[in-house]
């Protein structure tokens, strides 16, 4: 088997004069837990019903276990797992008698873990489906998802809707999907969640990748966010000036910076003053991806500058 699950290259998809995706790529790795992160709007739906063959590039290709999405048909589908972001319930017939149906379309697989994953997510199958609230119906979907152990997992905004007990479930539910060998792609806006199970993360703004890292890489670009209080105040120029050292702020006696890399530099300068307390506390995925968005856009003001 590859080692590749998801491949795009160039992805372009346009509505009409509005571009959702921008050549697009990305390449995800067999087993591994992908985070897909970026506001709404930034194209990850987009890239989500373009993998699943329900929309089709503008220019550009994708591939899924090495056929595209269109090529792959019904058998590609059955390896597959899908969330939706905007999951559309509804009909007279119950929660279990959809998941049924759905089971009995993939042949009977499934159909024995509907009971054992209501029990889990607390949901009542006996109730219609028109009935049930966003949360309840959101219960459905990752159960639809999940149910027949796909080979892939692709999730869309998973946790919306449910409440925090069982956003920890779902999460102990892809972790499990993991060890057992499963790819699982996770868009999401929320960072926190993705930051918690995902062994690589891609941020996508304007429809283009504008980086990819694992998490522990991610996180150690991310930095730490120190504060030091001394007894006098302290030469705030001389501290910007350590390398790794940015984002320097200096309030009375108490100095704080965004520090990258190994303390030992800025430690050495605040021993040759008296420092009354101090605090590190590292920075999660969210800080970096609004660092990211932050440069992204500077970046871009700066080129469209230049270019005049």
């Amino acid at each position: 088997m590859s080692d590749t699950v998801i491949v795009t290259r160039g992805l372009v998809k346009e509505y009409g004069r509005t571009r959702a995706l921008d050549g697009l790529d990305l390449e995800v790795r067999s087993g591994e837990v992908f985070g897909f992160i970026g506001p709404n709007g930034a194209g990850k739906s987009t890239t989500i019903r373009v993998l699943l063959d329900l929309l089709r590039p503008t220019a550009g290709e994708a591939r899924v276990f090495g056929v595209t999405p269109a090529a792959g048909g019904p058998a590609l589908r059955a390896r597959i797992g899908y969330l939706p972001g905007e999951l559309a319930l509804g009909g007279r017939v119950s929660a279990g008698e959809h998941l049924h149906h759905l089971a009995s379309l993939r042949g009977g697989r499934g159909r024995d873990a509907i009971d054992t994953l209501a029990e889990r997510f607390r949901l009542d199958l006996a109730r219609p489906v028109r009935a049930l609230s966003k949360g309840n119906k959101q219960k459905v979907g990752v159960i639809q998802a999940f149910m027949h152990e796909p080979d892939l997992l692709v999730l869309d905004e998973p946790t919306s809707g449910l409440d925090p007990l069982l956003q920890h479930e779902f999460m102990a539910l892809v972790r499990e999907a993991s060890a057992r060998g499963a790819t699982v792609f996770m868009s999401s806006h929320v960072l926190r969640e993705v930051e918690t199970v995902a062994d690589r993360v891609a941020v996508i703004r304007d429809g283009t990748t504008v980086d990819v890292d694992s998490v522990t890489g991610l996180r150690r670009r991310a930095g730490q966010r120190v504060s030091l209080r001394f007894a006098e105040p302290p030469d705030a120029d001389t501290a910007a000036a350590i390398e790794g050292v940015e984002q320097v702020r200096l309030d009375d006696h108490t100095l704080t910076c965004l520090l990258h890399g190994e303390p030992d530099e800025l430690l050495k300068w605040a021993a040759r003053g008296r420092v009354l307390s101090w605090s590190a506390r590292d920075r999660d995925l969210e800080d970096l991806f609004l660092d990211v968005y932050r440069n992204r856009g500077r970046n871009g003001a700066e080129a469209e500058h230049d270019a005049r």
